[in-house]
């Protein structure tokens, strides 16, 4: 088979190193792609949010499956493009992935679908938001409707934060994704992430994981896109998973194929966990980053087969073989992220690394300059590695990083705290 996968980062490393690891896999291109993945496939110059340009380049190199990696290509109907000229695509339509790119879309379904959320406010004008938040009290929870590359949602303590957040999303903060607000109730309890794959009528669940959002060590300061994660998630056991499955996933799929939009390609629920009881805080429509990252080091091989039938509307014949593993990874990230930072800067010791089933330095923000390895981005390498134990991958994850020299970067150091 000859397949592209759309996207540069962490995520798309991570899928690339499992779909080669596949034999059906005769070539693999991945557009744009970056330093990493460079060294295990052909990388390719693509605007992947030009459905006409990539149906175009898939035409041109015989492309058999096209795997798209991040949510911009969806959102603006790439997937849709792919399908009507013919290929096998992994990735919802653009009406469907509005189940992530419109917050106050999402809340529509889940309350026609009966599905446990929190309450919720849909706003147009900043006057009659902060009158919400006034009337609601805090802690509370302000969101940019659209999307904003997992940044548009703040957290406030005080009534005072959540205005400040307010003016920051209708003054433009977060571009066009702050046009519209939904403003949320604060649920409490512990956050797991569910992955699923769907193909329009069948849900196939792949793995659970927990992902650390905040910057600082014991979950304080900024939001960013993530510094880290581990599969499985303790806190998403199998009943907490089947009832998520039965009470949020299948009647928000049923709502979708009522509405004559079906959802095909992975679903990423994030749900909040309180006594058993899990209530969705949204969803997204592809893998998570870094989230992926330990979903494919524990999938291997058989993501491939997965994604394919997926693709194909076969998953009904589809299962998941799950060894009892762990998987970590550690991102590690450029020294002001989620503020400003250097780029350019050159990473050693990437050579020298240990890489195998067991550990991978998966590449996010890099690319190749006179021959050596620089950092583009705000998150730049996610340390990855596999145990029979959640302690063993953490060992071994943290010792991929210690091996990196890169003064310039910096990670978290308890990536797995709950769990450990």
């Amino acid at each position: 088979m000859n397949i592209l996968i759309l996207g540069g980062g962490g995520r798309e490393h991570a899928l690339a190193w499992a779909v080669m690891q596949n034999p059906k896999c005769d070539k693999l291109i991945v557009a744009p792609g970056n330093a990493g993945i460079a060294q295990i496939a052909e990388c390719a110059k693509l605007d992947i949010k030009d459905g006409g340009a990539v149906v175009e380049f898939a035409g041109e190199n015989a492309i058999d499956l096209v795997i798209i990696g991040p949510e911009a290509p969806l959102a603006a109907g790439v997937a849709d493009a792919l399908r009507d000229a013919g290929f096998p695509v992994f990735g919802p339509s653009q009406e469907a992935a509005r189940l992530e790119a419109s917050k106050s879309f999402t809340k529509e379904i889940c309350d026609a679908a009966g599905a446990p959320t929190a309450g919720y406010g849909h706003f147009t004008d900043a006057a009659s938001a902060k009158a919400h938040v006034r009337a609601e009290g805090a802690p509370i929870v302000v969101k940019a409707d659209g999307l904003a590359a997992g940044k548009g949602v703040i957290i406030a303590e005080t009534v005072a934060e959540a205005e400040a957040a307010i003016d920051d999303m209708f003054g433009g903060a977060f571009g066009g994704a702050g046009a519209e607000v939904v403003i949320e109730e604060f649920m409490t309890g512990e956050e797991a992430s569910f992955f699923l794959l769907v193909d329009g009528e069948d849900v196939l669940p792949i793995g659970t994981a927990q992902d650390h959002k905040r910057v600082g060590e014991g979950d304080t300061g900024l939001n960013t896109g993530g510094m880290g994660a581990y599969s499985p998630a303790p806190v998403l056991s199998d009943a907490v998973a089947q009832k998520a499955l039965d009470e949020i996933i299948k009647p928000t799929m049923a709502e979708m194929v009522k509405r004559g939009t079906p959802y095909s390609g992975v679903l990423y629920a994030g749900l909040m966990i309180e006594n058993g009881q899990p209530r969705l805080v949204e969803y997204n429509v592809r893998f998570g980053d870094p989230e992926c990252q330990v979903l494919m080091m524990r999938l291997g091989a058989q993501a491939l087969d997965l994604i394919q039938a997926c693709a194909e509307g076969r998953l009904a014949e589809a299962q998941v073989n799950w060894a009892e593993d762990h998987a970590m990874t550690v991102v590690l990230a450029a020294k002001g992220y989620p503020g400003s930072y250097e780029k350019g800067t050159a990473i050693g010791g990437l050579g020298a690394l240990t890489e195998d089933s067991f550990h991978q330095m998966f590449h996010a923000g890099t690319s190749e300059k006179d021959g050596k390895v620089v950092a583009t981005g705000g998150r730049v390498l996610n340390a990855t590695a596999r145990g029979a134990t959640l302690a063993e991958a953490a060992e071994r994850a943290y010792a991929l990083v210690d091996a990196v020299d890169w003064p310039e970067g910096f990670c978290r150091r308890d990536i797995g705290w709950r769990a450990l």
